[in-house]
């Protein structure tokens, strides 16, 4: 017998959670459950409010539709759908077909929000290269480069990944760069996308010898991945890219190319986190996932996340928005 369920959760976010210019309160979205006799498979699907192109309610919607039609036994083209419903339903079969390996890299580039010693104490026990993150270009960025020239001078083996989200002009990222030491410039491991327009970004890289990371420029719309002079790495967010055959076909193109891939995280649930940390070992071993992401949630879901301490609701306190057999 073929089983599909579509649970609904709603999970309350910390009170200082912003999404560029909204405070989230909660974060909604849905695991899909398939039964094929004694096989299970589950994913996540969660569009992220104001990045994700489709609401919780359309991709539902959109999800029962091509649930209806794996329970009949129809072809589903994965990739027509929203890019949370194709990562979600995609890792669900995926599992019914044991194609993901069980182990996960749970290790995380802590994120930084200004005081070093909090920094040291979380690098402390990180094995191997000291990795952390700085969301930048939410403030001037002069100061941005003095925070992170600071950074980088205090703590002498630190690498760091930034993160502009394109909220930058081309003259406010050459401020940023001004104030960053050129000596260190080269343990920032990468930039994501510091500037509004792709174009600026790599001009920028090139001329300040910060390494350039594509987030967004991911999924814009025509998007080849194509080699520049200072592009470094990709950063993927599969909830926002799309399917996981998608995810895997662009990090085998990275790889070929020489570029770093960062598998990361669209605020999923605890269930969802520990989905993308199997992805990440199993894709990308050699490189640090962005998934330090759990803490801003009040409760984890189903699955807990290596020494989280935040309380777990089971799958099934969750309401079923949806459940069907054949």
């Amino acid at each position: 017998m073929k089983q599909a369920v579509l649970y609904r959760y709603c999970l309350p976010m910390d009170s200082g959670v912003i999404l560029r210019h909204t405070r989230l309160v909660n974060r909604d979205g849905y695991i899909v459950e398939l039964r094929d006799g004694n096989k299970v498979g589950r994913g996540e699907i969660a569009p992220l409010p104001e990045f994700s192109r489709e609401n919780a309610e359309q991709a539902g919607e959109q999800a029962q539709e091509a649930l209806t039609q794996w329970l009949r036994g129809d072809a589903i083209d994965v990739d027509s759908l929203y890019p949370s419903v194709a990562f979600g339903l995609s890792m669900a079969m995926a599992e019914l077909d044991a194609e993901v390996p069980l182990e996960g890299n749970y290790q995380a580039a802590p994120l930084c929000n200004g005081d070093p010693d909090d920094l040291v104490q979380k690098l402390a026990d990180m094995p191997g290269q000291k990795v952390a993150k700085i969301k930048v270009g939410m403030y001037e960025a002069i100061r941005d480069g003095m925070v992170v020239n600071m950074f980088l001078e205090v703590i002498p083996d630190l690498m760091l990944r930034l993160d502009a989200n394109r909220q930058w002009t081309a003259a406010k990222a050459a401020q940023f760069a001004k104030y960053v030491h050129p000596a260190y410039r080269s343990r920032i491991a990468f930039l994501e996308e510091p500037c509004q327009s792709p174009s600026d970004s790599l001009a920028f890289a090139q001329e300040s010898g910060i390494a350039l990371a594509w987030d967004e420029t991911v999924r814009d719309d025509g998007f080849s991945l194509e080699m520049h002079d200072g592009l470094k790495a990709i950063v993927i967010k599969p909830t926002l890219v799309g399917s996981l055959d998608k995810v895997k076909a662009l990090t085998a193109q990275a790889h070929q190319m020489g570029l770093e891939v960062v598998i990361s995280s669209s605020l999923e649930s605890s269930f969802g986190l520990m989905q993308l940390a199997r992805i990440a070992h199993w894709l990308t071993p050699d490189s640090i996932p962005g998934l330090d992401t759990v803490d801003m949630f009040g409760v984890q879901l189903e699955n807990a996340w290596p020494d989280c301490e935040l309380p777990v609701m089971p799958l099934s306190e969750c309401d079923k928005a949806w459940e069907a057999s054949c």
